[in-house]
């Protein structure tokens, strides 16, 4: 679903003041300044303010706001679930009861001006688990073990002098969690600016950083999933 005209909608919790548009200013009242009603797209605020708009909206129809990322949130109620995905002004809802996703889109389009687009291309999606899979089961080494941030910021990483280990492979898997960082894993971005520095010569230290960042939740909690389909996705 998207949301039309996402910042237009939102009341502001605050006084805004803007300078009167060129081409519409009111003739002998050329000081006076405009005060906005709603918010405009240009507002520094506006983003800010849809998505509180959209959690208090959300909450209050008792769903959850997962931790882990501010843009999903969840409802279960009696062994059934809704999930929906946002992203800026467009979202993806996953369902497991056809009444929960018409009651989820029925109170969407009562508190916001909703487009509905149909079903998802699933394709796109499962592609990119797949990859992440992929990448997973050829460079974790057999460990499945799962950590909470992809980097740990006690550790010091030394300048990489030695001879390096695998410089072709590490090269690979720099590029591999690049693709996920655009797609669907921003979190890493970090992580994989530090150790891109060191492609040309990667010491065991940086290749002990990259199999950190490829156990990180929820990349792979993916795997854990696709290989155990009874693990609880929800307690996570």
């Amino acid at each position: 679903m998207d949301v039309k005209t996402t910042f237009l909608d939102n009341n502001l919790d605050e006084e805004v003041y803007i300078q009167q548009f060129e081409g519409f200013v009111v003739k002998r009242k050329e000081n006076k300044v405009c005060k906005l009603v709603k918010s405009l797209y240009d507002l520094k605020r506006a983003p800010k303010q849809c998505h509180e708009n959209f959690d208090k909206v959300t909450l209050s129809n008792d769903f959850k706001i997962k931790e882990v990322n501010k843009c999903v949130y969840v409802k279960n109620a009696d062994k059934r679930y809704i999930i929906v995905c946002l992203y800026v002004d467009d979202m993806l809802i996953f369902y497991s009861n056809e009444y929960m996703i018409k009651s989820t889109k029925n109170m969407l389009t009562k508190s916001f001006d909703m487009k509905d687009s149909g079903v998802v291309d699933d394709g796109f999606v499962f592609v990119k688990f797949h990859y992440v899979a992929k990448i997973l089961n050829k460079f974790s080494k057999n460990d499945n073990s799962i950590v909470k941030t992809p980097m740990d910021l006690s550790v010091h990483l030394p300048k990489n002098t030695g001879e390096g280990i695998h410089h072709l492979e590490y090269s690979k898997i720099i590029r591999s969690l690049m693709f996920v960082m655009n797609c669907i894993r921003p979190n890493i971005a970090c992580s994989i600016s530090k150790l891109n520095r060191f492609t040309n010569n990667p010491v065991e230290d940086y290749w002990k950083a990259i199999r950190r960042i490829v156990k990180v939740m929820p990349i792979g909690y993916l795997i854990l999933k696709i290989q155990n389909p009874q693990v609880d996705m929800f307690s996570h």
